[in-house]
């Protein structure tokens, strides 16, 4: 796989850490638990987007772009980056935001990544759930395109094939780390959404031939229709790569049993791994995506789908910044 092949603007903080959670441990009474913490990226507070806007950013470079347009929900993460990386290299940016969860509480539609939406310059304008956000990027590029600006889309999540790349890096720099600390590893757990992350851990950990399965704990889609989406990803990553067939079907797999009523909707799950994580490893998870991821990794826990002596890793996408949008979701907090 020669990434080197792709232009790259580096800016992830990297390698990023892997730490043990000794506490987290202790409390679950199963398996070996490590946390990979691309929370720590260094852009626009960290998140995952940062590897994929590597990638994507240096397209944009290349393609002349003045403009970044982008779209995600209202707390999304992968706006938060984008503007920030946009902002560094002094470009415009405009954000498309929709609100899928219906809430209309100030703080979820003003404060956590929508402030730093604006705080970091972009121009952001609010859809209401159901838009086609795809078709409203295309009207807004028109718009500019007619103003004599050169502007570049970015998809929701970064996840096309270009972004995933970011991800393949990351798999390949696991599984570096993992030699390094001679640490076996049993299983790799993440958040699942817009398929860029997924596909590019499998992609990178199949044609690595690790041997570590990846699942994801999907946080919008059902089991099979994330699954495929994650799988076809995969296929075109590997295609962009030189190794088309490098992924078999069943190295995809995702586990939507966490997603609650819906997509940035809050769960009683997504409540308790939060403040677990917070009280125990002192380690701020999102309430959108890793909330629902570790929600799922300790319920795997105690069923044993996970073992004892087992090593697993959860990867931390980033996102804390949008607990703020959401602290109604945490009123009932008592001190320990």
């Amino acid at each position: 796989m020669k990434l080197t092949n792709f232009p790259r603007v580096r800016i992830t903080h990297g390698p990023t850490p892997l730490e043990f959670m000794p506490r987290m441990t202790e409390a679950l009474g199963g398996p070996n638990l490590y946390i990979k913490r691309d929370d720590c990226t260094g852009l626009g507070t960290g998140g995952n987007k940062t590897r994929k806007l590597e990638f994507l950013m240096a397209d944009a470079l290349e393609k002349g772009a003045d403009t970044i347009i982008t779209q995600g929900a209202t707390q999304s993460n992968h706006a938060r980056q984008t503007v920030a990386i946009a902002a560094r290299m002094g470009m415009k940016c405009e954000i498309l935001l929709e609100n899928r969860t219906g809430f209309t509480e100030d703080a979820y539609k003003h404060s956590g990544n929508v402030f730093l939406d604006q705080l970091y310059g972009a121009n952001v304008e609010e859809y209401p759930g159901g838009t086609d956000m795809n078709a409203a990027m295309a009207v807004v590029a028109e718009k500019l395109k007619a103003r004599g600006q050169k502007p570049y889309v970015i998809p929701g999540g970064g996840s096309n094939a270009l972004g995933a790349l970011g991800y393949v890096v990351c798999a390949l720099e696991m599984v570096d780390q993992f030699n390094n600390l001679g640490l076996r590893v049993d299983h790799v757990v993440h958040a699942t959404g817009s398929a860029g992350t997924q596909a590019g851990l499998v992609v990178g950990l199949e044609g690595s031939r690790s041997l570590i399965p990846v699942l994801g704990i999907g946080v919008r889609a059902a089991k099979a229709a994330q699954e495929l989406s994650v799988y076809n990803l995969a296929v075109k990553t590997a295609e962009l790569l030189g190794v088309a067939g490098a992924v078999e079907r069943d190295a995809v797999a995702a586990n939507c049993d966490y997603v609650g009523d819906g997509y940035g909707l809050p769960t009683a799950g997504m409540v308790e791994a939060v403040t677990m994580m917070a009280r125990l490893e002192g380690i701020l998870l999102d309430p959108v995506y890793s909330g629902k991821g570790m929600a799922g990794l300790i319920d795997l826990c105690r069923k044993g789908f996970f073992k004892k002596g087992q090593n697993i890793v959860f990867l931390h996408t980033g996102g804390a910044v949008a607990l703020y949008g959401y602290m109604h979701s945490f009123k009932d907090l008592k001190p320990t």
